[in-house]
């Protein structure tokens, strides 16, 4: 009994030291593994890196290939609107380059219309004035033999005739006739003791003289009259030698 006192007793020692040198191998480990420790975290940590820096350099090489691209197409599509923009501006100024000469075109236009109507309207009233001259001469034309006739009537009247109310009535409506025609701008050619004018003076003969001059009209033989300065009709007169 007291050997199995022993063996049971040495055997629980063996178990004391067992789990004690158990404990100092387990210890040990800890420490090596401790001590092993920082060498491989910092192997993990250099691969983890070596991972994220590989990720990064992928991440970034996409990244700068999407930006790259996106650079491109923006800058594709500010070419284009640039394009755009240029073309929309060339046809605007094409197009007010024609407003423009469209404009001048029709300014010229209208100056040369607005000059052939002053010129029309300056003719049409020069034209009116000549037809209005030639039909006022025709008509003081028609009424000079009447006042040939009352002059020559006049003349005829003797002396003591002279107070007749016929003879009167006669000189006043003479005298009323050439102050109408003097109002319209109808006066008698002057003739005697002027010098010889072809475009007033109709010479029908020559005489002697010796009171005038040689030239000068010495004998009004039918008075002549103009109109507004242009001649009716000229005076029939006889020319000094």
């Amino acid at each position: 009994m007291a050997e199995n006192k022993e063996a049971s007793h040495r055997t629980e020692e063996d178990v004391m030291e067992e789990k004690k040198e158990k404990g100092q191998e387990e210890a040990l480990k800890e420490r090596e593994m401790h001590e092993e420790a920082p060498e491989e975290r910092e192997g993990q940590e250099e691969f983890p890196e070596e991972k994220e820096n590989g990720q990064g350099e992928e991440a970034a090489e996409d990244f700068s290939e999407e930006d790259s691209g996106e650079g491109q197409e923006d800058s594709e599509e500010g070419s284009e609107g640039e394009g755009v923009e240029k073309k929309s501006f060339f046809k605007r100024k094409e197009k007010k380059n024609k407003q423009d000469e469209k404009i001048a075109e029709l300014q010229d236009r209208l100056l040369r219309q607005m000059a052939e109507f002053d010129n029309f309207r300056k003719r049409t009233e020069k034209e009116k004035a000549q037809m209005f001259e030639i039909g006022a001469k025709s008509v003081i034309e028609k009424i000079l033999p009447v006042v040939d006739s009352l002059e020559r009537g006049l003349a005829a009247v003797p002396e003591d005739a002279t107070e007749d109310p016929f003879v009167q009535g006669m000189d006043k409506i003479y005298k009323q006739l050439m102050a109408e025609l003097e109002g319209l701008g109808v006066k008698p050619i002057e003739a005697v003791g002027t010098e010889f004018n072809p475009d007033f003076h109709n010479a029908v003969m020559q005489v002697e003289s010796e009171e005038l001059e040689s030239g000068m009209v010495a004998q009004e033989m039918q008075k002549g009259y103009l109109y507004r300065d242009s001649v009716v009709r000229h005076s029939m007169v006889s020319v000094v030698q």
